[in-house]
């Protein structure tokens, strides 16, 4: 098209805009082929096969940067040191669609730590140390938890059994939805029922005797999911899931640059493929016709900064959660419930790393995950009295950034001891982290949650603080309740009696239009920083176009 609607430049690799800059008015109606709504980083992904495809796509993001949650910023203006705001590591994004498909110049660094959990034995404070490569430092600290090697090799038989899923899952993500069947021979029963069929904590009752193993297993079944472990709902089974079949490893790895620079590199392979990326554009409304007929289109249309605008186009795009969707197409129709997050994210740069009360060195506990009051009990404690509207106590995990890169800082600060740390904080919902103090006050319980492990208070070395409730989130990304994931987390595969009479179906894309589909973590495999969302559906929108020729 000869003309185009304002588009914003940036600086390249940060996940983050400049400013608008303005050669000429905006055009007030545009057509293309694809208008994606919303600007994250699936939207990046989808935007750039189509666009490849040679398709003419739009996207239009409502806030002056794209990325979503996969952006970095310099939080604390006095301190030069560009934090991965919302979202940190990466686990699911295939190396296949980093690599081959997208030819992303990205590096993910491995920890050497995987994790380290503090507690205290009578009367002395010790640490559980898992190391990325689990050998005899592993072992050894099993046996001074537990007093023998029996927790260690149980450790080691569920998790070599949690590899026969993500063997068979994990190939799949870039494929259209596996059914059951299809998955059955190759994984282990008794895994599959522990994981799949029945509540999890009841495996891990099962299979550990340790409370404090038990827990830290189990915290990967409620980052960003409010539930008890023994929910028969089974929401907490597939948030589990999700985090440990990553390229079939379940690896989470650390952006070199921070999770700017993911955004940054799909950014560039957006626009270098054709792909028309539109900043501070407020969709207002989609009108979805309800049939798939050859001229039929759809209209976005909304409000830029300075006035409104609309694109008619063939085929729409979704990144916006499904709820928000549905309001869009038809505030009065829509119908489902309003999704609620449960997370807390605490950035903090603190001058140092704090010393630990185990004696253990700090640089190793803090490169991996660092769990904090995290056992199975108290993990379950906190929910009941979460479910109650109550805070009782602060219990998440935290992790260090610039451990394993430094690139985020500057160079002076890089020259110091100075680290970023950050907090994320487990039932913590939305509803009840609604008033003015609510950050404030979860801060102060995240620090009377970690000094009892630290030999020094945690606070004297704080250089920066910055708070995200769930409402943050929300107010920040337009996430309805601040849920990280747009609402639960689906099986990543169909039911062997499920029909599918659609490639929007087929790739779990599929919205009740015809000619919009999700491309967000809304999306039946969508949730995490993955860019799996935005291939899928990318790929079923051209297969629907090749069916049609």
């Amino acid at each position: 098209m000869s003309n185009e609607l304002d588009e914003r430049s940036g600086e390249p690799g940060t996940g983050w805009r400049a400013g608008p800059a303005r050669d000429e008015e905006p055009t007030r109606h545009l057509t293309a082929d694809v208008t994606i709504v919303g600007g994250g980083h699936n939207a990046l992904v989808a935007a750039t096969y189509l666009a490849r495809a040679g398709l003419d796509v739009v996207v239009l993001e409502r806030l002056d940067h794209v990325g979503g949650a996969a952006v970095s910023e310099r939080t604390f203006p006095e301190h030069d040191a560009r934090l991965s705001r919302f979202s940190y590591l990466v686990s699911l994004m295939p190396q296949e669609l980093v690599d081959d498909d997208l030819g992303l110049r990205l590096e993910l660094r491995s920890r050497d730590t995987a994790s380290y959990t503090p507690y205290e034995r009578d009367g002395e404070a010790r640490g559980l140390l898992v190391e990325t490569a689990e050998g005899e430092a592993t072992r050894a600290s099993f046996r001074d938890l537990t007093g023998s090697d029996d927790a260690f090799e149980a450790w080691q038989r569920f998790y070599a059994e949690i590899a026969t899923i993500a063997d068979a899952v994990a190939p799949a993500f870039l494929q259209p939805l596996p059914r059951v069947a299809d998955l059955g021979h190759v994984v282990d029963q008794q895994i599959w029922t522990d994981v799949v069929e029945r509540p999890l904590g009841e495996a891990l009752e099962t299979r550990f005797d340790d409370d404090l193993v038990r827990g830290v297993v189990g915290t990967d079944a409620l980052i960003g999911t409010f539930s008890s472990l023994h929910d028969p709902a089974l929401v907490q089974n597939r948030c589990f899931l999700y985090h440990l079949v990553g390229n079939g490893t379940g690896e989470w790895r650390v952006p070199v640059g921070g999770m700017g620079a993911v955004t940054g590199e799909l950014e560039r392979v957006a626009r270098e493929a054709g792909a028309r990326i539109v900043t501070g554009a407020t969709v207002a409304s989609v009108g979805a016709p309800v049939t798939a007929e050859p001229n039929d289109t759809v209209v976005v249309s909304g409000e830029l900064d300075d006035g409104a605008f609309s694109v008619e186009a063939t085929w729409v795009l979704s990144g916006v959660a499904p709820w928000t969707l549905e309001r869009l197409e038809d505030p009065l129709a829509a119908s489902s419930p309003r999704p609620s997050g449960s997370q807390l994210k605490i950035n903090l740069l603190v001058s140092r790393l704090p010393r630990l009360r185990s004696g253990d060195d700090p640089q190793v506990a803090f490169a991996g995950t660092f769990h904090v009051d995290e056992a199975m009990s108290q993990v379950e404690a906190l929910h009941e009295a979460a479910s109650q509207g109550e805070q009782p106590f602060a219990s998440g995990e935290l992790y260090c950034h610039t451990l394993t890169d430094r690139s985020i800082l500057g160079p002076d600060l890089a020259a110091t001891d100075a680290q970023t740390l950050t907090w994320f904080g487990l039932h913590t919902p939305y509803e009840n982290l609604l008033a003015d103090d609510a950050g404030e006050r979860e801060y102060r319980r995240f620090l009377a949650a970690i000094d009892p492990y630290l030999a020094e208070p945690l606070e004297p070395l704080v250089l920066g603080v910055e708070v995200k409730t769930p409402a943050d989130v929300e107010a920040a990304l337009a996430m309805p309740g601040g849920h990280i994931f747009h609402g639960d987390l689906s099986w990543p595969w169909l039911a062997d009696d499920t029909e599918t009479a659609t490639p929007a179906e087929r790739w779990g894309v599929a919205t009740h239009h015809p000619r919009v589909l999700l491309c967000g973590s809304g999306a039946v495999r969508g949730g995490a920083v993955s860019g799996i969302a935005g291939h899928n559906a990318a790929h079923a929108l051209l297969e629907i176009l090749a069916s049609q020729d």
